[in-house]
């Protein structure tokens, strides 16, 4: 296989199903060697009698690709250090980490158990920190020795963690901490020639078809399937390779056939006192700066 990703090595978490699934496969298409990461696990993160991660790389094989399966779990250290370690005991290198790993528990929040919480945040948000860490400490020690890095990182937020979501206080929390993570590490890493992006995807997957089963139906026959994690991977794998450079920091929107670029938090109308304002002046102001102000997008199943 020669492509847009020839010789270069990727890691894909969570990438037995789903979009991390459709994410490996595109990139081994586009000559990657891929280290397919899955715990193995169901939609609530409990974990299943089969094992994901090898049957991706079969397909991946199948095609003529390289990949090698983990089944580590990324959101603790050990984990994250054996899937490291993995693609460079297996291919010598890595060039390009995808967190992409994630389940979900939802619920209301006067009923979210703290266990709930606990879990959804540590499977996103600590999924995301550990393998970003080990992957970054090693980019990091090549720069330092001399020898040049090109190395690529896509965060998986969400539109949850863009303006959150009903039901899903601990999915949009973590995803939020998705992006301010991205912002961060693409800041601190730049020097060592790594480049951090995040996209926040809309497909068909088990995580979201239960939730949004009535506006993800199948297309009709012959159709563009708009749902369809395959059409999110395009945008993965060129933000995984060579010819991204120079993007990093920025968060994208993916969905169907459409990108878009998110613009985040910026200033909008302000005032100044120069001085300390009282309660009831501060109230005044900001009532005021609010008729202003441009309206914020509704929260998902508000």
């Amino acid at each position: 296989m020669a492509g847009l990703c020839t010789g270069r090595v990727v890691i894909v978490t969570g990438a037995g199903r789903g979009l991390g699934r459709a994410h490996a496969l595109a990139f081994a298409a586009e000559g990657a060697r891929v280290v397919v990461n899955d715990l193995g696990v169901g939609l609530d993160g409990l974990p299943e009698a089969d094992g994901p991660a090898a049957r991706v790389v079969a397909e991946i094989e199948a095609l003529g690709g390289q990949a090698v399966a983990h089944a580590g779990d990324v959101a603790t250290g050990d984990g994250a250090r054996s899937l490291v370690r993995c693609a460079l005991s297996s291919f010598g290198r890595l060039d390009t980490l995808v967190n992409n790993a994630g389940f979900l528990r939802d619920r209301m929040l006067v009923n979210l158990e703290e266990d709930d919480w606990d879990a959804v945040v540590r499977v996103h948000l600590r999924g995301h920190f550990l393998p970003l860490r080990e992957a970054a400490a090693w980019w990091r020690a090549e720069a330092k020795a001399g020898r040049p890095v090109a190395a690529r990182v896509v965060n998986t937020s969400s539109g949850a963690g863009l303006l959150g979501s009903v039901g899903q206080g601990n999915y949009s929390a973590a995803k939020a901490g998705v992006l301010g993570l991205t912002l961060v590490s693409a800041a601190e890493l730049g020097r060592y020639g790594v480049q951090v992006n995040a996209i926040a995807p809309a497909a068909r997957t088990r995580m979201t078809e239960r939730a949004f089963v009535q506006t993800m139906a199948l297309p009709p026959e012959g159709g563009f399937d708009v749902m369809a994690p395959e059409n999110v991977s395009p945008l993965v794998v060129w933000l995984g390779s060579d010819a991204s450079a120079g993007v990093t920091g920025r968060v994208f929107e993916a969905e169907g056939g459409r990108i878009t670029v998110m613009q985040g938090w910026r200033p909008g109308p302000s005032a100044d006192r120069g001085a300390r304002w009282t309660p009831a002046q501060a109230g005044e102001a900001a009532a005021k700066l609010l008729t202003a102000a441009e309206d914020p997008l509704p929260v998902y199943g508000a």
